[in-house]
Parts: structure tokens; C-alpha cells; sequence
């Protein structure tokens, strides 16, 4: 017999407080229950499949996950393909066949504006009536506020968005971070500036404002450095307008090529600017490193190199 679940319900676009709240009685509720604590999300934005268009995000599908399970203990996270099939479900099949048929929920746990079925027809008041009626529990979860402001992505988006790093990671509860692949730059920062890598991140994946920034990089060995990242256009030495995650990790030495880095964005240092040459702008980075090392201190982050 397949274990009964409880599960929390959303899309989870950077695990913030108010997604925490649910987590986190989803987890008590399972425990209760002798239940596995599960939570249930999108492959992606459902406004993306309607529109077509990129939605910008604060996670990844992988990342929500992530700090899901490490913030909050939750076991297992269902991730469902948001497709025509999903767009047109009525909300009563959503609760039936997917959730209670397929995924055995004993337990349902949502918050106060939680929406879902077809032409979004299922609210809190509908989930909580089916619930009642067909024996399965139900929580909904009240709107979670910080200094009088209910907690969001959307607000969140907007801090970020603003370079305001403790204002995010407030509402988020965790550092805002940025996750990608290392790859090959320009350069120039080996030959004639502080080593660097240079990270892909995906079209979705919100930037902040550009500038410089004092950050925490994992590596994917989970050793942990502190750093300063430059999100921009780096007008002294680019010959073009694209944009760019740069960072300089302080104290490493090797390739990191091919590898994911996390980099959690911990303070706005200064806006990007253009230099006169090379050399100020080196001594410039060798400023922005000590003010990092101050800001990896005042953040009570780990030693150079340690284990997160």
C-alpha cells in the first residue's frame, strides 16, 4: 500500500516566509499522521505556458526544491508539468484523481489565496468544503507579514530587482542566490585584473540591480568561499552590451569550469562604473574585497574554504 502523503500546495517561487508557514504545518501535520510530508509544484509559471513568454523567477525548479527539503525537512516534492492537460482540469479533478487518487493525501495544506483547476475556479473556500466532505484534512494558511507588508515573491522580485539584499533575504527568510554553470569568459580578469569565474544564469532567473556585491559562493563540493560579484555590463573592459555574473572568489585557486556555483548575493556594494584604465579598477576590486571579508563578518558566514 503506497504511504499517504500530506501536502502543501503552491508554487514555491523562492521558498520565502509565507511559503514557509505551510512547510512547515504540512511537516507537523505529517508527523501526526505517521504521514509523509510532501510538497506539490509547477515545472514552471503557469502564466509562462499561457502566455508564451519568460516569467521571471526567483528559483529554479531544482533550487525550490533544494531549500525546501533543507529548510523545512519536507521528504518529497511532486513536480508537475503545467500543460494544456493541467490548464484545463476541473478543480474537483485536481483534488480527486491527482492529489488524493495518485499521490494518496490524507492531508491538504494551502494559503489564503491559493488558486487551482480551471480557469482557476478552486479557491480556499471550495478546497476546505471538499475536504470536509470527502474525509480528507485541510489547513489554510493566513497571509504571513513583515513589518506590515504580506510576505511575497512579488515583493521579493522587487527588492532584488532594487539590489536591497537584507530587505530580500528578510522577507525570504535565506540569502537570494544566484545558481549556474561556470563558463569560459574573456579572461581578462586572469590576465590582468583578480582571478574570476564567470556564471550562466538562465533568461528566467531575475538579476538584481546591476553593481557590485558582496556574496557567499558554494561550489558544488560544498566548499564555501566569500566573494564579490559585478552584475552588469563591466564598462571598463567589455566590448559589448551583454550582461554578465562575474565573481571574484576570495582565497580559491583552481578550475571550476563545467561546475554549478551558488552565489548568495549578501550586500549592494557600489554601482558599476567606468574607469580610466585597468589598474584603477584593479585597485577598485582590491577595495571591494576588504569590504566583502566585512560583510562575510557582520552576515556570520563560514571561513574561507569550509563546509556550508
Amino acid at each position: 500500500m503506497a504511504e499517504q502523503t500530506v501536502i502543501a500546495l503552491g508554487f514555491f517561487d523562492g521558498v520565502h516566509l509565507g511559503h514557509g508557514a505551510l512547510l512547515r504545518r504540512t511537516v507537523e501535520r505529517a508527523r501526526a499522521l505517521g504521514a509523509q510530508s510532501a510538497a506539490f509544484t509547477f515545472d514552471r509559471s503557469p502564466r509562462e505556458f499561457v502566455t508564451g513568454e519568460t516569467v521571471p523567477l526567483l528559483t529554479s525548479v531544482e533550487e525550490r526544491c533544494a531549500l525546501m527539503r533543507r529548510l523545512y525537512g519536507v521528504e518529497r516534492v511532486i513536480v508537475a508539468p503545467f500543460d494544456r492537460a493541467m490548464m484545463t482540469m476541473p478543480w474537483e479533478d485536481f483534488l480527486g484523481d491527482l492529489l488524493v487518487a495518485r499521490h494518496h493525501a490524507v492531508h491538504l495544506v494551502a494559503g489564503h489565496d491559493f488558486r487551482f483547476g480551471h480557469r482557476n475556479e478552486g479557491d480556499p473556500a471550495r478546497l476546505l468544503a471538499w475536504c470536509a466532505a470527502h474525509g480528507v484534512g485541510c489547513d489554510v494558511i493566513p497571509a504571513v507579514t513583515l513589518r506590515g507588508v504580506t510576505v511575497s515573491s512579488t515583493h521579493i522580485r522587487a527588492l532584488v530587482e532594487a539590489g536591497d539584499m537584507p530587505g530580500a533575504a528578510a522577507f525570504l527568510g535565506h540569502p537570494y542566490a544566484l545558481t549556474g554553470t561556470v563558463e569560459h569568459g574573456k579572461h581578462l580578469g586572469t590576465e590582468e585584473l583578480v582571478p574570476t569565474v564567470n556564471l550562466r544564469t538562465e533568461p528566467w532567473h531575475i538579476l538584481p540591480r546591476f553593481g557590485v556585491y558582496a556574496v557567499r559562493a558554494e561550489l558544488s563540493d560544498g566548499r564555501v568561499f566569500p566573494g564579490v560579484t559585478n552584475v552588469g555590463v563591466r564598462p571598463t573592459i567589455a566590448d559589448d552590451d551583454s550582461v554578465t555574473v562575474e565573481t571574484n572568489l576570495i582565497g580559491f585557486e583552481g578550475d571550476l569550469y563545467g561546475t554549478a556555483v551558488r552565489i548568495e548575493l549578501l550586500r549592494y556594494l557600489r554601482p558599476e562604473r567606468r574607469f580610466d584604465s585597468v589598474r584603477t579598477l584593479r585597485a577598485q576590486i582590491e577595495r571591494d574585497i576588504r569590504q566583502a571579508l566585512d560583510a562575510q563578518s557582520l552576515h556570520g558566514s563560514e571561513p574561507t574554504g569550509s563546509e556550508p
